[in-house]
């Protein structure tokens, strides 16, 4: 009995550890200047606010080819959607 008891709580504490792993955020600790060639690589970004759990305001972006983000300064926002406006023009510019 003491045997299944043990196991019980054994897996209970396992789920407890994975399930909490999920919910701790990821934040940006430093940020970095990025290039323009690097800002036609992205992917998707988002804001971290320093308003939130992060201690920092940032912008993530991922980038083609990267599997982990990069963190930007939250000014290099507006030279991220020109460069986006930009390939978007392009592409339908190229397509006509």
């Amino acid at each position: 009995m003491d045997l299944k008891v043990a196991c019980v709580i054994a897996c209970l504490c396992a789920l407890a550890v994975s399930s909490t792993e999920a919910a701790l955020p990821k934040c940006c600790v430093k940020t970095t200047q990025i290039k323009r060639r690097w800002l036609m690589k992205v992917e998707r970004s988002y804001v971290q606010l320093s308003s939130g759990v992060c201690d920092i305001s940032a912008l993530v972006l991922y980038l083609r080819g990267r599997t982990r983000p990069i963190c930007a300064p939250l000014k290099q926002k507006a030279e991220l959607e020109n460069v986006q406006w930009a390939m978007k023009a392009y592409k339908i510019n190229a397509s006509l």
